[in-house]
Order: structure tokens, then sequence, then C-alpha cells
């Protein structure tokens, strides 16, 4: 069989992007119409992706967000969209390169796309690989500067007040872990809940 030297899969890949950046360009202008609303799952660990370090945590790899109810200052660049969410009462700020999309299903009128993340000639702006480099950067001296003070807090917890205090932040970190199932409006879910089954 003869090589694809025009790369029509990238093309394609590229052209659906664009639609996709078309219809959120939309509902930034005007909000959502009628009852559609959208899932999109994107690689968390693409370049340019920025995220919270706890988001990144509990989803290393992919991330499907929900588009519906509650979102808020949806921005859309060339490369780029950015948007507002509440994970478990907490707001967040996303940002993601179109490149990074993985999937874009709208439930309403079953209407999906699936892309290769990578998969594009489109080359993101340096700006936005540093930006998503410099929060993973900040991100990754946060998580190390935690882990240090954890150890100190644990070599120290041999004395019995100390075990009373180790004790309640036992509870708080509970407390936390609860808190941070996605609220309504910010549903995280995988795609694969949507794929045809053979």
């Amino acid at each position: 069989m003869p090589e694809d030297l025009i790369r029509y899969d990238i093309i394609i890949q590229d052209a659906l992007r664009g639609a996709v950046k078309k219809i959120l360009t939309e509902v930034g202008r005007t909000g959502l119409p009628g009852e559609h609303h959208f899932y999109i799952a994107f690689d968390t660990t693409a370049p340019g992706v920025r995220i919270s370090q706890r988001l990144r945590e509990r989803y290393p790899q992919e991330m499907t967000v929900v588009l519906q109810h509650q979102f808020w200052d949806l921005t859309i660049t060339d490369h780029t969209f950015e948007v507002g969410l509440s994970f478990g009462g907490v707001p967040e700020r996303l940002l993601v390169p179109f490149a990074a999309i993985k999937g874009f299903f709208d439930p309403s009128v079953q209407f999906a796309l699936e892309f290769d993340p990578g998969k594009t000639a489109e080359e993101l702006p340096a700006e936005v690989i540093a930006a998503g480099d410099a929060a993973r950067t900040l991100r990754d001296i946060d998580q190390m500067t935690g882990a240090a003070t954890i150890e100190t807090l644990q070599t120290n917890e041999s004395s019995p007040v100390n075990q009373d205090e180790a004790a309640a932040r036992e509870s708080e970190a509970g407390e936390d872990e609860a808190e941070e199932k996605p609220a309504a409006g910010a549903d995280v879910v995988s795609l694969d809940a949507f794929r045809k089954k053979n």
C-alpha cells in the first residue's frame, strides 16, 4: 500500500479540533443552547495543560470534564480553551490545548468525536508550553516541600502531644478526601462509559 505523504489522518484530526474550537467559541459567546452539554476528555500529561496539583494527582493520565450548568469564564484562544469549574466545592481553573483533547461528546444529541492526542500538525506556541511547564515545576516544588513537611511531622509524632495532633490531622485528611469528590456540574467520568460495547 502506498505511503500517505499528505497525512490525511492529521489533516482530519486538525479539522475536527477546529470544529470543537468553533463550538466552544460559540458557547463562550452565547451560552449553551437548549439541552446541549459537553463531556471533554483530555490528556493531563500533554504539553501546555495547566491543572492544579490536586487534580493532577487524582487524574494523572486522563480527565473528563462536563460543561453543563456550573462552569464560568470559558475563554477560547487559537490553541487552547480555559474554563472555571468547581470540584468538591473547590473552584479550579483549567487550561487545555485543543491538541490535548482525546474526546468530545454531546449526549443530548449523541454526537461524539475521538482524537489521538498529539497527532496534529499544529505547533503550540512556546508561551503556552512554558506556562504549562512552569505550573508543573511549581507543583513539583510544592509536592517536594509537602513531602519534607510530612516527613518532619512523622518524625516528631512520638510525643503524646504530637500523637493527638497526628490524629486530628488524619481526621482532617479524611474530611478533605470526602470533599474532593466532584460536585454536580463538574463531573469527571471516563469516556469509555460512552463508547459502544461490541
